[in-house]
């Protein structure tokens, strides 16, 4: 189909299209590959191409047509390097899994492809999903297609600016401080962080456990309550996963009357940026237009959730990481000698600085002495932050934030200071410790930069959420098409995606 706009195209429009016979899977996904043909070499968000795949798989939706309905048969997706693809290749990011050829497929993904999902490639991250900014990959930085000169946003990067670019119809990211809200507010897209438990974890390489989530990443809210109810349910794979009290409906909302929101007075004390503070501001003028009320909540225990996520994250991430030793499966140092020199020096090689940075403050806060001190404590915060939310939800419907800070910052900006890379994380890590759901979504621009809203609910009010989200995007009407400024495509590095053998997806 000539002329097909992947920089606005969303899945509820690309479906209508397969349907009504206006478009078959395999030009869909066509315009897709050539889309990242045309883009890669400058924003750099797949790891993994799985051109040829894609397009024999999409070519056998078509073909067999009438015993693969449903309402995601023959949509192309792009899918997190750190969800494990029976028979593509899973890397995390980091050279430890730089060759890993996973012999399961992730519950969330394994779910899609059974629905005939097309399966356009393996994204970029930071590495084992540790960073805000998508600069801790081992293989390349992502860059943002609203300016290319500036970060995506992280870990989820490569998903989100895969989306922007149009080089995905939509993406799955994993959100563990932020990890799929921030990129989105980032790169102008919708970002969504289910309730903990929501969605299975199985297969879905962990980095603290706790805390990751897999959710959705596309480009309107309507896109993401469809691959949410896609993706979610109780898999006896993982304990920590649930049943649903309710399903996730496709949103129709228009309006927002009645609809209580707070405004935590200690979001808005963090440092937010004047134009980021601006877009907020028209926002919630919004929801009152649209017959919401606004009133202002505290949240007292905010400024304690950033530390306890730096000592609770570390810790399980630590624990987690201990599998990678060189023996089982991954990377292995050449020529160690003994047992003791392969672990480290494996592990001193297979790992890069953040990962490293992170598993030794998780491992000194789990040692003997310090646990009570440190984990223990953070996770007494934990529990104040969690009831802090219950309070107010006690009082309001959900809860409205600024998703950064700040719009996208410029590549290498912080990559010397960790402290100010965490901090890109100050309203969203909150989120997370009290395993809740939330979404971001654009609501405007700053220095020709997009600004996320988010929207937070109590657990399992994906509903509530997604409604208020969806008509508050009815009415801020942002254009999703980035402008590719092109200032530092020159100086863009990295590996290209590879192709890889597996499975026809």
């Amino acid at each position: 189909m000539e002329g097909l706009d992947t920089l606005r195209l969303t899945a509820r429009e690309a479906k209508k299209l397969l349907v009504d016979g206006e478009i078959s899977s395999a030009e869909l996904t066509k315009a897709y590959l050539d889309q990242i043909a045309a883009v890669e070499d400058r924003v750099r968000a797949y790891i993994l191409v799985t051109a040829d795949n894609a397009a024999k798989y999409s070519t056998k939706v078509d073909r067999e047509m009438q015993a693969m309905r449903g309402p995601l048969a023959g949509l192309p997706i792009a899918v997190k390097d750190n969800m494990v693809t029976e028979g593509v290749t899973t890397t995390c990011a980091s050279r430890i899994l730089n060759n890993y050829m996973p012999v399961y497929t992730a519950t969330a993904v394994r779910q899609l492809w059974d629905d005939h999902v097309v399966m356009l490639g393996k994204t970029n991250l930071d590495e084992f999903a540790m960073g805000s900014s998508t600069e801790n990959s081992s293989f390349q930085t992502t860059r943002n297609p609203w300016d290319l000169g500036t970060v995506p946003g992280g870990s989820s990067g490569g998903s989100a600016a895969a989306v922007a670019a149009g080089e995905a119809l939509w993406g799955l990211g994993s959100d563990t401080g932020g990890s799929i809200r921030q990129p989105a507010a980032l790169c102008g897209v919708v970002g969504m962080k289910p309730t903990y438990g929501l969605v299975s974890r199985y297969g879905l390489i962990a980095f603290a456990s706790s805390l990751d989530q897999i959710g959705p990443l596309t480009r309107s809210v309507y896109d993401c309550a469809l691959l949410l109810r896609h993706i979610m349910g109780k898999d006896p794979h993982d304990a920590t996963s649930v049943t649903a009290p309710a399903p996730v409906d496709l949103p129709s909302a228009e309006r927002l009357d009645g609809l209580r929101v707070g405004i935590p007075r200690e979001y808005l004390a963090v440092g937010i940026e004047a134009g980021v503070r601006s877009r907020f501001d028209e926002t919630v003028a919004l929801v009152e237009e649209l017959g919401g009320s606004c009133v202002e909540v505290s949240l007292p225990h905010t400024e304690y959730a950033l530390p306890a996520y730096y000592i609770i994250a570390p810790a399980e991430a630590s624990a987690n990481l201990a599998r990678f030793d060189g023996v089982r499966y991954g990377y292995r140092a050449a020529d160690a000698g003994d047992l003791l020199t392969m672990y480290e020096r494996t592990r001193g090689e297979g790992f890069g600085p953040e990962v490293k940075r992170r598993i030794m403050i998780g491992t000194y806060a789990l040692s003997a002495g310090y646990y009570d001190a440190y984990y223990g404590r953070a996770q007494r915060v934990r529990t104040l932050v969690r009831r802090d939310f219950d309070e107010v939800f006690a009082e309001v419907d959900l809860v409205a934030s600024p998703t950064s800070p700040t719009v996208a910052f410029p590549v290498g900006a912080r990559t010397g200071d960790p402290l100010a890379m965490y901090m890109s994380d100050l309203c969203t890590i909150p989120v997370n410790l009290a395993g809740l759901p939330a979404i971001s979504i654009p609501c405007g621009l700053s220095d020709g930069l997009p600004v996320g809203f988010q929207l937070i609910g109590p657990a399992f009010s994906e509903n509530r959420v997604l409604g208020a989200a969806h008509a508050l995007e009815a009415a801020l009407g942002f254009d999703t098409a980035p402008p590719f400024r092109d200032a530092a495509a020159a100086r863009v590095t990295g590996a290209a995606g590879h192709e890889s053998a597996g499975p026809a997806r």
